[in-house]
């Protein structure tokens, strides 16, 4: 080895401690960490590089009593169901995070992992939707799975599959869905462009059934009310899918919806303190204030106006300077609720980093009713939570499973808690789960790297306590938005690059709906900001 090549190993390795001893904690890692923990999620056939080697086969018959090719997807959370609109939400918000952050994914060899990650979905999604007016939402009864106690690889209980139709319609479930696979089209237009096309062909099917035969997809699937109802109805989702479909395509028509609907289904109106699976009203907001950052509102500008006043005031609340300001705990975390709070957490930080990395580049900061925050501040917050996330709290808990010495040992997950299929093959019963391995009070005997649990009470309090679900529980959700914030991290406060290696900007044609004809993207000149570069061409969609 040459003395320049010690050298520059030398560097790279002092800049990382620098970076470590900045930061307090290792964002490299947690990032790592996090994207392994979808893997542990997989369900279908597991692939030859899978990771996670406790983990096997799964759910190899899903939807073969309906007729249809149900094997793959996720399980959401510690149980063995795969609930659509959550998976969705966690392939749209994984999508949205690569999409920003591409750069800093790719430079510590994780973009990759992530987009493998998005696919493990979207190979789902595109199973779900074997006609246009036809989405498969949920594999499995949550009743009859709660009930058991097994392992992914040997469960026993209903694999019923669930769907909705023009007869039984699901604007909800379509619409995530088609937000999940337009913004999907993003990710894979230069490595896959054939693939990218086919994504985008399903979300202009999905966002039109979901807009033409209106109505709520727990109406229709009804055994999905106690587990992922849909509280805020539909509305949300149409604004939401229209949103990533602009932003895929650059065709006016979505452009358009968002302007002609945007007072009437609440995207101007509803001043929001979440952001999650059910509630999707601030990533609207905030997608139209990045539209409209771009100069591109055009006669709907006035109406965009008002979408970005809700987002600016969901990113004041968060820093306390709104006249509605989200609720922390006495730690500094955000509270939204007592089951799985973390959810909130990592999607209201994500939120805040992009909202950041866009001021700067407007080079103006947020004015607030009790005062002003500048873009530096809006990334500090999201930096607090992930600190509190990862052990800078009252109980110095990790609440990522595998990240420092003190995490979660006992979490609420049918997989982790009992010994690996491929150690031990011993069938485990429905009820026998639970007897043996659920009252068991000792560590899990596989660690879910990576996992993000549902984490403390209003006053920080936390049990490691397997029956505790409403702390101990993981899911995919919580993870998903937390990847951008954590690439975004490790950049510290100037290494923002917004542009997805590799991938060009240019839409595959579109099917359904007119779109203009795709023009080639000019080179960012160094020295340029982004925002600028996108204002001298609008044409361009990203």
């Amino acid at each position: 080895m040459g003395s320049r090549t010690t050298i520059s190993i030398l560097v790279v390795l002092l800049l990382g401690l620098v970076q470590l001893a900045i930061s307090g904690h290792d964002y490299k890692q947690a990032l790592s960490k996090s994207i392994l923990f979808f893997e542990a999620q997989r369900s279908g056939h597991l692939p030859p590089n899978q990771r996670v080697s406790w983990r096997s086969h799964s759910g190899l018959y899903d939807g073969k009593s309906s007729g249809v090719d149900l094997v793959g997807g996720y399980y959401d959370a510690g149980d063995n169901v795969k609930f659509g609109l959550p998976m969705a939400f966690t392939v749209t918000t994984m999508c949205w995070s690569i999409i920003e952050y591409g750069g800093q994914l790719e430079s510590n060899g994780e973009l990759g992992h992530a987009i493998d990650a998005v696919k493990w979905g979207t190979d789902y999604f595109i199973k779900a939707h074997p006609e246009p007016n036809v989405l498969y939402g949920e594999v499995g009864d949550g009743k009859s799975d709660h009930y058991c106690w097994q392992r992914p690889e040997e469960m026993t209980t209903d694999r019923r599959a669930y769907k909705i139709d023009r007869n039984n319609p699901g604007s909800d479930l379509a619409g995530e869905t088609a937000a999940a696979m337009a913004a999907a089209s993003i990710v894979f237009r230069r490595s896959d462009p054939s693939y990218s096309a086919e994504l985008l062909r399903h979300a202009h099917q999905l966002f039109e059934f979901a807009d033409k035969y209106r109505g709520k997809y727990d109406s229709s699937i009804t055994v999905a009310q106690k587990y992922y109802r849909s509280v805020s109805g539909y509305n949300d989702e149409l604004l939401w899918a229209a949103a990533w479909l602009y932003q895929a395509t650059n065709d006016k028509y979505y452009l358009d919806y968002l302007g002609k609907n945007g007072d009437s289904m609440g995207g101007t109106g509803w001043s929001m303190t979440e952001f999650g699976w059910d509630v999707k009203y601030a990533g609207v907001q905030t997608l139209v204030a990045k539209v409209l950052m771009q100069g591109k509102g055009g006669e709907h500008t006035a109406v965009f106006e008002r979408y970005q006043q809700k987002a600016e005031q969901f990113m004041c609340s968060l820093l306390g300077k709104s006249t509605k300001n989200i609720k922390k705990t006495p730690g500094g975390l955000i509270f939204r609720q007592s089951w799985n709070n973390m959810q909130f957490v990592t999607s209201a930080s994500f939120l805040a980093t992009v909202y950041s990395d866009y001021l700067s580049y407007s080079k103006r900061d947020l004015l607030c009713s009790q005062g002003n925050i500048s873009p530096s501040q809006l990334l500090e917050f999201s930096k607090s939570q992930v600190d509190y996330i990862l052990g800078d709290n009252p109980r110095a808990t990790s609440y990522m499973v595998g990240y420092g010495e003190n995490y979660p040992r006992q979490v609420h997950h049918r997989g982790s808690s009992i010994v690996s299929f491929n150690v031990d093959q011993k069938f485990v019963t429905c009820r026998g789960g639970y007897a043996t391995w659920f009252s068991r009070k000792g560590s899990d005997p596989n660690v879910l790297t990576g996992a993000l649990v549902g984490g403390p009470d209003a006053y920080d309090n936390f049990a490691d306590q397997r029956d505790n679900y409403e702390q101990t529980e993981p899911a995919t959700y919580n993870n998903a938005p937390l990847l951008g914030v954590l690439a975004r991290l490790i950049s510290g406060s100037t290494g923002f690059d917004q542009l997805l290696p590799g991938v060009s900007p240019t839409p595959s044609p579109v099917i359904i709906k007119p779109a203009p004809v795709p023009q080639r993207k000019p080179t960012k000149p160094p020295g340029l900001s982004y925002l600028d570069f996108l204002c001298q061409h609008r044409d361009i969609p990203i």
